[in-house]
Order: C-alpha cells, then structure tokens, then sequence
C-alpha cells in the first residue's frame, strides 16, 4: 500500500554525518543551512535588543536585526547512502563555549567568510585547525561587497593550499550544495591518505 508521505524513502543503512556550518557575526549561518535543508530548518534567532549593546559587535551589520542564540539545525541527503546533518554554530564571541559541544562526532566543517569583516571569522579557522577537524573555507559574496579572488583571501586567512576555499552564495540551494560536496570530498581524501600511511608499531 502506497505511503501518503511524500518524502523519498531512505535506506536504513544509510550513513548520517554531523557538519558545523561556522564563522562570525552575521556571515550567513543561518541562511545557509535554510538555503539547503530539505526539512524546516531548526532556528534558535532571538531579536537584537538594546542589551546587547557594548556586548555584540555590529560593526558591518548595522541591519541585522535577529541573532542566533544557540544553534541552526538542517538536514540534506546527499544521496540513498549520505546523509548531512547540518549545525550552525552561534557567532557571538559570548556563545562561543558551545563550539566544542556542537563540533563534538563532526565529521568536518564549513568556515563562512564574509570579505568585509574578514577578521570575523580567524576564531573559526584556528578553532578547527586547532581540533584537526576538516574544514573549507567558503567566502559568501554579499551584494555590493567587493569581490575579492580566492587566492587574496587565503592569503589573508593564512590558510595553507590543503584547505579548499571557493566563492558561494548562502542563499542560493545549489551554491551551497557545491559547498557541502566541496567538504565531503575534501574529507574522503584526507580519509584515504591517513588509510595509505604506516601504522605506527
């Protein structure tokens, strides 16, 4: 008999892996994992209030209205065998004790830049490099920012040529997806290398 639920079915063996969207304040976390999610996105925002004055630093999204609190939660199938489980992280510096929670079973991460507050996001690249968790950097280009080449931002990162970086938008589904399939296969080839090593005796 025919389900009613129009959702494709998935394979019970199927592979469920955890990601971390990551970056500062207001780079597009959330409208990234939004962007991609195939269910109702999870969203912890609140509304930027006067208490957060002297707190948050604004500089650069002066607009910016909600900020999350806690975490976005999203999810993509990449195909019947790979399934992501998206979490963006918060970018308040006030929040960023949940980082190692959240990046506790990922399998690797997503670095969201923004060029016109690059600095927002060096905490999130030293935080990965720091756990050896795989990471990408992918610069989310703004409307009316300029846009810089890959090679200046990884310069201005100081991130070594190990580390795909790429351009995207957040908030178009396929940019993001090309992000995401950027990671995996950046974190399947760090995989087979670590499997074609000696094993230490």
């Amino acid at each position: 008999m025919a389900s009613g639920n129009s959702e494709p079915r998935r394979s019970l063996t199927a592979n469920a892996v955890k990601v971390l969207i990551a970056g500062g304040f207001g780079v597009g976390k959330t409208t990234m994992v939004g962007s991609v999610s195939e269910v109702p996105p999870l969203r912890t925002e609140e509304v930027i209030t006067a208490a957060s004055e002297g707190v948050d630093d604004l500089t650069g999204v002066e607009k910016k209205t909600t900020t999350t609190v806690a975490l976005d939660f999203g999810r993509i199938t990449i195909n019947p065998e790979l399934i992501l489980y998206l979490f963006g992280t918060p970018g308040q510096d006030r929040f960023w004790f949940m980082w190692d929670e959240l990046a506790e079973g990922a399998l690797g991460a997503v670095v969201l830049a923004d060029t016109r507050r690059l600095d927002s996001c060096f905490a999130a690249v030293d935080f990965f490099e720091r756990r050896g968790l795989p990471f990408v950097v992918a610069v989310n280009c703004f409307d009316n920012a300029y846009r810089y080449g890959t090679e200046e931002v990884r310069q201005a990162l100081d991130v070594g040529m190990d580390v795909p970086l790429l351009l995207c938008d957040a908030r178009e589904r396929e940019s993001t997806k090309q992000v995401l399939t950027v990671l995996m296969e950046h974190v399947l080839a760090l995989s087979d290398l670590a499997a074609g090593l000696p094993q230490g005796r």
